[in-house]
Parts: C-alpha cells; structure tokens; sequence
C-alpha cells in the first residue's frame, strides 16, 4: 500500500481551484502544450474508444480534439470544480439531461466528482486521459486504482503530472525568503510507474521532459503560479506575507534573471500510460523467457 503523499483536504482542493477557475485560462499556456504532446502520442494508437473519461478536465479544452481523434465515443468530462465544468461549452451537465428528458445527443457529458471516487460502473471505460491534474491530488495512488477499475481489460490510461523539479527556481526562492512555506510536492515518474504495475496495468511506460515559460519580471510569475492552482497542505503557512517578505521574494525571484530582465519558470513534464492487463488466476505470475539459440 503506497501511502498518502501529503497531509491535504480535497475539500481545499476544490475550494481553490473555484478561486481560480474565472481566469484559468488566461493562464493555460503550460495546459495547452501538455494536451498537445499528449493528445499527439494518441494520435498512434489504434484502439476502439466507445467511452472516454477525460479526467481533470476543467474547462473541457480537450473535449474537441478528444472527439475529433475518436469521432465514435462518448466523452466524459469529470472535474472537481463545479465553476470549471460551468466553463465547459458546448456540453450538458447529467441533471440539465434528466430533467429535459433528453435522450438523444448524449456524446459529451459532465460530471462533478472527486478522482479516486468516480460514479461509473466498473470496466465501463476504454480510454482515461487525464492533463495535468494528479498531482494535485494527496493521494494519486488511490486515482490510478480508480481508473483500473472503471477501465475495460484492454483499456488505455494516458495522464500527465508536474514532476519534482517543477518550479525549481520559486521553490528556491520561497526557501530563501519564506522558511515557513511549504510548497506541495509532486510525484516522481518511477514512482507514478510502480502505482501503474500496482493497480494491475502492463508495461506502463513514464517518460519526462522540461518545458520553461518566460516572464517580463517576477509579478507576473507568481501570478502565472498562483493560477495553475494553490497549495493544499493541511500545514501550509496560513495569514499574509508581510510587505518586507514580499519584496524580498520578488527580488530574489528578479535576481535570476537574464541581461534583459526576463525570468523563466521551469517545468518537469511527467506524462505516462498502460493498458490495463487481463486479471491473472490466483497464485499464478507470468515470467518472459528468451527463445533459445536456433542455428
């Protein structure tokens, strides 16, 4: 059993992100070209998708291309701000279809629910693709188990995550400056590997990349930041910076810039995916031999 990562309420998860959903996308640069390599990578697999949950989905970005490369299958936008799914054009909430009585059209479909408790039946699904969203969950192993219950044998998950360098330089600085933060940490990519194997997927492959966003002066980095969602820790500093902290921090974070001001903000880019394998008879594991020499 893979504990719990971080003392954090979902309750604070959700609470956060309601703040910041009105202006999210003004600061999805890092979203979109995550969803990009991402929906790129499927754009090789040659599977059957009748029913995809698109897991985290916030303002439902990535419904369009999702339907567009599986023209097929219902999709399922499940994120756990309400304000986020209000911001999903183009789709019905489930109650907005109950109560019309609807029953035509049903190819894109919202719902509001926490990741590790999702109303679906068990092996509903054949494909869960997630941007950017575990690793603001406490407890991602419980996520990934999760979506190997609502996945069909055969079923494809294919998510994205920060890494632990994300943010390298504001980590830096806020330890520098404001001893007393404690920023949230994130997943490395063999653990995210081990919770795959765990939840019953094969041959997970996790890979890592860094992008970097630059930024005029430090503001407008701590503003992007503060976007991209809180901090939900249960011993997360609480009350204001003070006046002196602050400038202290801007400028450290000022410091780091190159000859004409400009500061960069780094990114490590987790992105991973399995299939979810058949269940083995119990008692009973598969070894691969190698096929002996033949002359």
């Amino acid at each position: 059993m893979i504990p719990t990562r971080v003392d954090a309420s979902i309750a604070t998860v959700r609470r956060q992100f309601e703040m910041r959903a009105a202006r999210f996308a003004v600061h999805d640069a890092i979203v979109r070209e995550v969803s990009a390599r991402m929906l790129g990578r499927l754009s090789c697999v040659r599977h059957r998708v009748t029913r995809l949950v698109d897991l985290g989905c916030g303002r439902g970005a990535c419904r369009a291309p999702l339907q567009r490369q599986f023209p097929d299958a219902q999709w399922l936008g499940v994120d756990l701000s309400p304000a986020m799914l209000r911001g999903a054009v183009g789709t019905s909430a489930w109650w907005q279809r109950w109560g019309a009585g609807l029953a035509r059209d049903r190819k894109a479909l919202r719902i509001c629910a926490s990741a590790e408790r999702l109303p679906l039946a068990e092996a509903s699904v054949d494909l869960v693709f997630s941007n950017l969203m575990l690793h603001w969950h406490p407890a991602p192993h419980q996520v990934i188990a999760e979506i190997a219950r609502v996945l069909r044998t055969g079923g494809l998950v294919m998510f994205s995550s920060f890494g632990p360098d994300t943010w390298k330089e504001l980590r830096a600085a806020c330890q520098a400056t404001l001893p007393d933060v404690r920023p949230m940490p994130f997943v490395d990519m063999h653990d995210f590997g081990d919770m795959l194997v765990a939840a019953g997927f094969e041959a997970p492959v996790m890979e890592a990349d860094v992008l970097q966003l630059t930024f005029g002066d430090a503001r407008a980095l701590l503003a992007e930041a503060r976007a991209l969602g809180g901090n939900p820790r249960a011993d997360r500093a609480r009350g204001l910076v003070s006046g002196a902290r602050a400038r202290s921090l801007l400028q450290r974070l000022q410091a780091t810039g190159d000859a004409q001001g400009r500061i960069g903000l780094r990114f490590e880019i987790v992105i991973g995916h399995g299939w979810k394998a058949a269940p083995r008879p119990a008692g009973v594991s598969t070894i691969a031999m190698p096929r002996p020499y033949q002359r």
